[in-house]
């Protein structure tokens, strides 16, 4: 998913419908925000969304997809951080397995991809997508423990 589609998808997917999400986001009207994000765009079509109203999507809907996605385009991964609160033994042990299940998915993708002796793009981009939801693991495995130390 590019980032064209996934604002298309962050407003289209808001619980509530696009006019009132454009409303938040302080355009006059919801017909504006589907043109921003529409995904045919043809050259008449001058409206575009900002970095700024992108942010403000983000934030209003608490969807990550669009910076999910740009982060993505450049070769990069976010990593969100646990929270530091209620932090506990038993929460480790969880994000220990989520490693483990994580770096499994990575080895059945791998094999996947070489099954048929050939290696495609889509298969690297299923690898690279297990790659990153693995590190992401294991940052907010690094994190957890990190709030647990005593100060």
């Amino acid at each position: 998913m590019n980032t064209q589609q996934a604002a298309h998808a962050v407003a289209h997917d808001f619980a509530h419908n696009t006019d009132t999400l454009a409303t938040l986001m302080g355009l006059t009207s919801g017909a504006i925000l589907r043109n921003k994000v529409v995904l045919n765009r043809g050259p008449e079509n001058r409206n575009h969304l900002t970095l700024a109203e992108a942010v403000r999507m983000t934030e209003i809907t608490g969807d990550t997809r669009i910076i999910e996605a740009w982060a993505r385009e450049l070769g990069m991964t976010l990593i969100k951080l646990p929270e530091a609160e209620n932090c506990a033994d038993s929460d480790v042990i969880e994000l220990m397995a989520k490693t483990w299940e994580t770096n499994g998915d990575i080895g059945r993708e791998v094999n996947a991809t070489f099954s048929d002796g050939r290696v495609e793009q889509h298969e690297v981009r299923k690898i690279k997508d297990r790659v990153f939801d693995h590190i992401r693991t294991i940052f907010g495995l690094v994190g957890r423990i990190e709030g647990m130390a005593e100060r």
